[in-house]
């Protein structure tokens, strides 16, 4: 039990995501016994977010917003990196497929070097971008600290012609 709140705290005071591998060292434990003691934080309702690069606390607080974006591939570095230069966490990308209906991929960056890291990956892999198939159409959820830090972000996205 013990262990678990350890868990929370470690994830409470990181400001990145904590991989379990690293959670597994700090705590002297397999891996295996840290997602079973992830699943049964999860289940006294912490929310507890798998991302790529780790594992984030949700401590909530904060403002989302799902915003409407029309640009080609070309401009995805500039948008995402003017939303995490004005404080800003892009969570995730939505399009619309014409048969499959809504497709959510995660993003999570929220500084320059997640931004550089997603492009190079994106790059890396040769596929194309999730905006591609919806005609440079798609939704961002953004994140931010508070009202004021998401207004800003929306008038420097819009500057840029990016919404």
């Amino acid at each position: 039990m013990e262990r678990r709140y350890e868990i929370i705290e470690i994830l409470k005071k990181s400001k990145s995501p904590v991989k379990g591998k690293d959670l597994s060292d700090i705590l002297g434990v397999s891996r295996q016994i840290i997602v079973y003691d992830i699943a049964r934080l999860r289940e006294e309702g912490y929310k507890i977010v798998s991302t790529r690069d780790g594992y984030v606390l949700d401590t909530g607080g904060k403002v989302r917003r799902t915003i409407a974006f029309k640009h080609t591939a070309d401009d995805i570095y500039d948008e995402l990196k003017t939303i995490v230069e004005n404080g800003g966490k892009v969570i995730d990308v939505i399009v619309e497929h014409p048969i499959y209906g809504e497709i959510t991929g995660r993003i999570d960056v929220s500084s320059i070097d997640d931004v550089e890291k997603f492009i190079s990956l994106l790059k890396a892999s040769n596929t194309k971008p999730l905006l591609e198939i919806s005609g440079g159409i798609h939704l961002h959820t953004i994140e931010a600290p508070d009202e004021e830090t998401m207004e800003r972000i929306l008038k420097a996205v819009e500057k840029y012609r990016l919404i």
